[in-house]
């Protein structure tokens, strides 16, 4: 090729050059993205492979990262229920180097006899960036360890969290696990608005966290629970539980469930004494169902207080029969059925209200679907799966249908307040936030006769040991017999009291359980549940504020009182 034909080659290449520039600039770009990107996908890699904790290099350039908080948790008068404190801990970076492993160890046990040889020896010898090898070390323990001078051995703050009340309100407050996550209770909770994703980033310093500031009061729970206490080992029950709940708000003021544990000292979650009964657990709530079967009958207008019912003779489904446990063998009106707890009595009330009714009732009071709070440990009733005329039948009487007790005691809130169903919460609410979302489900003057009725059974029915003078207590007791192994056992019961004070104003339902009481002379609800609520009501009353009244009307005059005003 001559030196013109070379010129015209190298003209040609450089005009296509010129010409696809634009293009050429672009894949250019692209090219330079690309490999930026793999530069830091490759420098990853390689952090992950030189560390066992990606967030080592900034936890110990920064310690204050890892002392992450959480907020404090507070009861309604401001006092700390759970907190963060700050404690030390020992770590070493077994990559740098920690001298000979073996006088490493040795060493270290003299300061911490407790530390498995072996599991410390593994540790030290791993070619891991970060190992912990002991949390909450004391100032003189720093200071010891400090003097045996191991290299690349030393210690950060982190964030313990603690419960001042111990196992007062376990069942509430749930739990953390060792890096500051919620694993249970109203701490999960706090977790679910994105605190646990902080503070696996190692971002959560927590000093902007505001307190959570919950309806119950520690005073109260305290005499309930010491309550429970008591009569657990009275009736020698299984386990006990209670609550104590705001009808006008819906606010919960206390929950104990015993036997319970320490949220300060670790334990296996498969522990029976961290199931909370009233939350997770479903039961068939015996007699207590009825007043739920007599409100829909007298709300529906199909009865009225002077209706009766013929109770003379059992009721038989096949091979089922239905028979009263204080028979009176005669005609009863609906507040007989009430007050002697006729189960054929409330059976032919929901009987005549018809199956779909009867459902479509319960369903309206929140019995039939899983309640939802801010406890995230919650359970579904358990409904059968055909429900027919023998399931209406037994129902009525708080068999064949189990649920969540805190649903039952929701359900009953309205039944006293003026017909108000109001989702129960943890949290601190007004009565007027509670009316924003509160359903109306009875009418008022049905809620009216339901307050006399649970007068009534105070001063003439089952309930007669829940009387504390002043306190103008209304109630009903529940005795069910529990299903072992697919039949019902007269052997194991679970007693039931819910408590309504004042019932001339209602403001707060006490609800009683006592799991398989094993003393024999006090097998029934009147004869341990409701002496039991009747005590945590004289010493409640006072704490919350219920000025005791004396010289109050009978039940008969409360409901001549409420004729009059309905009359108006």
């Amino acid at each position: 090729m001559n030196r013109f034909s070379q010129m015209r080659a190298a003209l040609s290449g450089w005009l296509r050059f010129t010409q696809g520039g634009v293009s050429r600039r672009r894949i250019a770009i692209v090219v330079l993205l690309f490999a930026s990107v793999h530069v830091v996908i490759a420098g990853r890699l390689a952090l992950i492979g030189i560390k066992s904790d990606p967030q080592v290099a900034r936890r110990v350039s920064n310690p204050d990262l890892l002392a992450s908080t959480r907020p404090d948790i507070l009861d309604r008068d401001g006092r700390q229920l759970a907190t963060d404190v700050q404690s030390a801990m020992l770590y070493a970076e077994p990559r740098k180097g920690v001298g000979y492993v073996d006088d490493a160890v040795d060493q270290l046990r003299t300061v911490f006899p407790d530390l498995d040889e072996r599991e410390l020896r593994d540790k030290l010898s791993s070619k891991k960036g970060f190992v912990r090898l002991k949390r909450e070390i004391s100032e003189r323990q720093q200071h010891e360890v400090r003097k045996l001078g191991i290299p690349h051995v030393g210690f950060l703050d982190e964030s313990k969290r603690v419960y001042p009340a111990g196992a007062e309100l376990s069942h509430v407050l749930g739990g953390v696990n060792v890096d500051s996550v919620g694993i249970a209770g109203l701490e999960k909770w706090v977790d679910s608005g994105g605190l646990a994703d902080l503070h696996l980033a190692g971002f959560a310093t927590g000093r902007s966290l505001k307190p959570v500031q919950l309806s119950v009061d520690l005073a109260v729970q305290h005499a309930m629970r010491d309550e429970l206490m008591k009569a657990q080992a009275n009736y020698q029950a299984k386990s006990t539980s209670g609550m104590v709940l705001d009808v006008r708000t819906g606010e919960i003021v206390a929950m104990v469930s015993l036997p319970d544990y320490d949220p300060n000292k670790p334990g296996k979650p498969t522990d029976l004494s961290r199931l909370n009964r009233l939350t997770t657990g479903v039961y068939e709530m015996g007699s207590t169902f009825k007043a739920l079967t007599i409100a829909m009958a007298l709300d529906s207008g199909k009865a009225t207080l002077a209706s009766r019912y013929d109770a003379s003779a059992p009721l038989h489904f096949g091979r089922f029969t239905i028979t009263d446990y204080h028979a009176q063998r005669r005609v009863l009106t609906v507040p007989e059925v009430f007050t002697y707890s006729s189960n054929i009595g409330a059976a032919k009330i929901a009987m005549s209200m018809g199956v779909e009714q009867h459902k479509a009732f319960l369903k309206k009071m929140g019995q039939l679907d899983r309640l939802r709070t801010e406890l995230p440990e919650s359970a579904m009733p358990l409904v059968p799966k055909n429900w027919g005329e023998i399931n209406t039948a037994t129902i009525a009487f708080g068999h064949g249908l189990a649920v969540a007790p805190l649903q039952a005691v929701m359900a009953t809130a309205a039944l006293v307040n003026g017909g108000l169903l109001i989702p129960p919460t943890f949290l601190k609410r007004s009565p007027e936030e509670a009316k924003k979302i509160a359903k109306r489900v009875l009418r008022p003057e049905t809620s009216d006769k339901m307050r006399y009725l649970f007068r009534l059974n105070v001063e003439k029915g089952s309930a007669r040991r829940a009387e504390i003078e002043g306190y103008y207590v209304g109630g009903k007791t529940g005795t069910s017999e529990k299903v072992v192994r697919g039949r019902y056992s007269h052997e194991k019961l679970l007693t039931v009291f819910t408590g309504v004070f004042p019932c001339y104003d209602p403001k707060y339902i006490v609800l009683v359980m006592v799991d398989e009481p094993k003393n024999t002379g006090h097998s029934t609800a009147g004869l341990n549940a409701a002496p039991t609520t009747g005590q945590i009501i004289a010493r409640i009353g006072p704490l919350l504020g219920v000025e005791p009244k004396f010289d109050l009307p009978k039940a008969d005059q409360l409901l001549l009182t409420v004729s009059q005003r309905a009359a108006n």
